[in-house]
């Protein structure tokens, strides 16, 4: 009895977890701002999905990207798996913009391109976590 117990507690366990990774970015209501160590401004407002839903956005890719060796953009690959930090520094190296700038161009970039969107720092980043504009 105690086993079987034990058996579906585990179960359980390993459902929820997937579960989490599955939504996890559902909650999502600000950028996270974790990397930087005394962050000049609050995090970026940012409703990943709601985001997404008005955007019309399906690739994941399209924010979420991959380059290979020499700067190129691998299509239909994606680095949901992993933290911005990863690539991005505190610094521009090697051909990478900082993490800041890193934001900055794969966010406000898009706004200025497709003319929709927030494009000023207050419009982002607010110090409530209300709906970004």
């Amino acid at each position: 009895m105690k086993k079987a117990a034990l058996a579906g507690m585990i179960v359980l366990a390993a459902l929820a977890f997937v579960c989490s990774l599955a939504v996890g970015q559902e909650d999502m209501v600000s950028v996270d701002n974790s990397s930087f160590t005394a962050p000049r401004r609050p995090p970026a407002v940012f409703h990943h999905d709601e985001h997404n839903e008005n955007a019309g956005l399906e690739d994941c890719s399209r924010c979420h990207h991959l380059f290979d060796e020499d700067g190129n953009k691998l299509e239909d690959e994606s680095s949901e798996d992993q933290s911005c930090s990863e690539c991005h520094g505190m610094a521009d190296e090697n051909g990478r913009p900082s993490l800041r700038k890193a934001f900055h161009l794969n966010c406000k970039g898009c706004h200025l391109e497709l003319r929709k969107g927030p494009v000023t720092c207050g419009a982002c980043h607010r110090r409530n976590t209300g709906k970004a504009q």
